[in-house]
């Protein structure tokens, strides 16, 4: 890991699926119909009457080991060495799609209009201004939060183990989340 990796920590506890964090993003990024860098996902499951719902917002997960870069064949994508945020070029991109086939988090999105994919880039002008990306600002019960990766993992009940996702060994995403325990056990 590097240190001073930055991670996001989804409280899923808290998250109400109100989608703000979506809205705030695409305004952020001016983003076009149909293209969201950000996402809320809703899960259940269980069995009556023990069952469990709950959400999560994601984006990029700015992965400790990214697949789009190390295979993207434009060298559109780069890892910063200061904090570990995994930074897009649309402008090198060719639009060949690798990294939308290879990220298992569905995070980079192709826009055919434009020939070229886009992802989020944690609103990396934001941090290096020492403010908070659009979503984390923008959720009205703070579910989203950002932080060094090596303080998120020491929070109660931070997880990367959800089983409705992909397993963490394929790129180690820098995201941890809190679920509520009857969830987990699912």
């Amino acid at each position: 890991m590097i240190r001073g990796q930055i991670g996001f920590f989804i409280d899923a506890t808290k998250c109400i699926n109100c989608r703000t964090c979506e809205v705030a993003c695409k305004d952020f990024n001016d983003a076009p119909v149909g293209r969201r860098l950000r996402r809320v996902r809703s899960f259940e499951g269980g069995e009556f009457p023990s069952v469990f719902s709950y959400n999560i917002s994601m984006s990029c997960n700015h992965c400790e080991d990214p697949l789009c870069v190390r295979h993207c064949p434009a060298k559109a994508y780069t890892k910063r060495e200061s904090d570990g945020i995994v930074v897009h070029d649309p402008e090198r991109c060719i639009g060949c799609r690798y990294c939308t086939w290879l990220c298992p988090y569905g995070a980079p999105q192709f826009d055919a209009a434009e020939g070229r994919v886009r992802k989020c880039n944690l609103c990396v002008e934001e941090i290096d201004q020492g403010r908070n990306p659009a979503c984390v600002d923008s959720c009205p019960l703070r579910a989203i939060e950002i932080g060094p990766l090596e303080e998120i993992n020491k929070r109660p009940g931070a997880t990367i183990a959800i089983r409705a996702l992909p397993p963490s060994e394929l790129t180690r995403p820098s995201i941890r989340y809190k679920i509520r325990k009857e969830a987990e056990d699912a």
